[in-house]
């Protein structure tokens, strides 16, 4: 099923296993996908928080649906397209303002958000980041999420129960765990016992659900930043900030695309070896650039499909593309993997 027009926006590839096609349209609308947990109920509209009282028993498993909806997974990818690395983060507004390590994005040009549920967000861009706190604050792009209240206030003792609270795509690593106060001081708490790496990134919670802090290293006393240090970093973020990856911002004048390009050698994607299990598939969507001789100078992951293998295929594919000479262009194209 192949349908060429000389002038196109976007390209939809669908690759079957053993066979793929590719129809162009005229109009664009690292880690292999983790099994998902049970979906879980939160209202977007609400702080994510239960009903206990500070200083009461911890009800551990209740975070499963008051705080554990808001943590989730960013898949962070490199100008090539390449999967850089995949780490925890957590939402802290309902307008999907989340936070994370700073080192999480080091080198990255574009990420994805991956909830418990299954839904894959886009994460726009960064508003501020911090290296000396290791903090960094993002955005999604998704209207209204379940989130987190900081509490700034806590002023918990040492010796205090402390609770962390991990993604649903974890599965048994990332499920509330408590934990004790060991240290603490303006900007940090430190923790007892050790948590693994797959847990920088998340929330330290009180009894009642919200955040005193998110875990920036681990060892023998594990390390969170304080919320306090997470809410400094927000207020500084302008009311009308737009948040934007390294490189996206013109800092000098330089040629832009002058029009669509005119493709003259666009296959499609093999379906991976790699993905031999039945009925999986993927979905996303790549940017391509071209210079004036019709070559592909940059493959840009808008949404990955979610599978690493599938991301890889389609990206050294997208890199043999040519566009006929004598015009810049770009192209954004939706991909789609289902194996029979």
């Amino acid at each position: 099923m192949c349908r060429y027009r000389q002038h196109i926006a976007c390209v939809a590839v669908l690759a079957m296993m053993g066979e793929s096609s590719v129809a162009q349209q005229s109009s664009p609308s690292g880690r292999s996908a983790p099994v998902t947990q049970p979906t879980l109920s939160a209202s977007p509209n609400q702080p994510l928080q239960s009903k206990s009282e500070q200083g009461s028993s911890f009800d551990l498993a209740s975070f499963e649906n008051t705080v554990r909806p808001a943590v989730i997974w960013i898949t962070v990818f490199d100008p090539s397209g390449k999967l850089l690395r995949t780490q925890t983060g957590f939402f802290i507004s309902s307008d999907a303002k989340l936070v994370t390590t700073a080192r999480t994005i080091e080198n990255g040009i574009n990420a994805v958000a991956k909830t418990a549920d299954g839904q894959i967000y886009n994460i726009s861009g960064i508003f501020a980041t911090s290296k000396p706190l290791d903090l960094a604050i993002l955005q999604a792009d998704v209207k209204r999420v379940p989130f987190v209240t900081l509490n700034t206030n806590a002023n918990l003792p040492v010796g205090a129960r402390v609770a962390v609270v991990g993604s649903g795509l974890a599965g048994a690593e990332g499920a509330p765990r408590e934990a004790t106060i060991s240290a603490e001081d303006s900007d940090q708490l430190e923790i007892t016992p050790a948590v693994s790496d797959g847990l920088l990134g998340s929330p330290v919670v009180d009894a009642s659900g919200q955040a005193l802090g998110m875990i920036v290293s681990n060892g023998e006393k594990a390390t969170a930043r304080a919320s306090s240090s997470i809410k400094e970093l927000l207020s500084q973020v302008p009311s009308k900030a737009v948040p934007k990856w390294p490189g996206t911002a013109e800092t000098s004048p330089s040629p832009k695309p002058t029009g669509k390009p005119r493709l003259v050698y666009a296959p499609a994607p093999s379906f991976p070896p790699e993905v031999s299990r039945p009925g999986v598939s993927g979905a996303g969507q790549f940017r391509l650039t071209f210079d004036a001789k019709g070559n592909v100078t940059n493959v840009q992951t808008i949404q990955s499909t979610g599978n690493k293998f599938f991301d890889q295929a389609t990206i050294n594919t997208l890199r043999q593309w040519k566009s006929a000479p004598g015009r810049e262009g770009a192209l954004t194209v939706p991909v789609t993997f289902q194996a029979r």
